[in-house]
């Protein structure tokens, strides 16, 4: 399985090295996405209270996190239309390669992708909000669990789509209301490492995001032998 999920991992972000669809469409895309939030949003208005922050910067972590999902989704649809235009799910199946490894591959490649839209959009995000930092462990920790979340369950669902024909507008309407929990963990921990706001159990959020990982990944491993023999 290990070796199956290297292979198809290698093979798509061969693929999209060659394509330059991630640099080229979708961190472009992200990137607009976190302006036109910042145009939308006067730096004027500040929160009520103790905090003395600006509204913009209060709301940056869920900004953040709603860019690098719909940035998630593009790279989540892309992954699978290349499979299902050219028949290679067909050969996939009769090539004997381990559905999990299949599965496991492909988020493993989206999560790689992913990991370079954040950091942009991470940069980014400091540029046009401005926010501070105060706990980088768990940023860290936050990013890597989200991501995982996002790739697991995406994935799952994108091979749901992939064989409809309206999968493209099918994919967000699947993943969107399965990810409302990430997206709250994730805009939570975010804030706590940015601010250290003692309100918010930062950790605690994390542990969560751990647990929705674990959940996507058992349920992914084992649902995608079958689905994939469905699509």
């Amino acid at each position: 399985m290990l070796r199956d999920t290297w292979l198809m991992a290698v093979k798509d972000l061969r693929i999209e090295l060659g394509s330059r669809v991630v640099t080229a469409q979708i961190l472009p895309f992200g990137l607009l996405v976190l302006i036109l939030f910042g145009l939308a949003i006067s730096p004027d208005l500040l929160v009520t209270g103790d905090a003395r922050r600006s509204v913009l910067e209060e709301i940056a972590p869920g900004l953040f996190w709603l860019a690098v999902l719909l940035s998630a989704l593009m790279a989540l649809a892309r992954a699978f239309a290349l499979e299902a235009d050219d028949g290679n799910l067909d050969a996939l199946r009769m090539a004997g390669i381990d559905p999990a490894g299949v599965f496991l591959g492909k988020a493993l490649a989206v999560a790689v992708q992913l990991v370079a839209i954040e950091a942009v959009l991470g940069f980014g995000a400091v540029v046009v909000f401005g926010v501070p930092l105060s706990d980088p462990l768990l940023l860290a920790v936050t990013l890597v669990l989200a991501t995982f979340s996002i790739t697991l369950a995406g994935t799952l669902y994108a091979a749901l789509a992939s064989g409809l024909r309206s999968r493209d507008t099918l994919v967000p309407l699947l993943v969107l209301p399965v990810l409302a929990p990430v997206l709250l963990g994730a805009t939570l921990a975010t804030r706590d490492a940015l601010f250290a706001d003692p309100a918010v159990p930062g950790w605690s959020w994390a542990m969560l995001l751990a647990v929705f990982s674990l959940l996507y990944l058992g349920v992914g491993m084992l649902a995608f032998g079958p689905l994939l023999e469905e699509t």
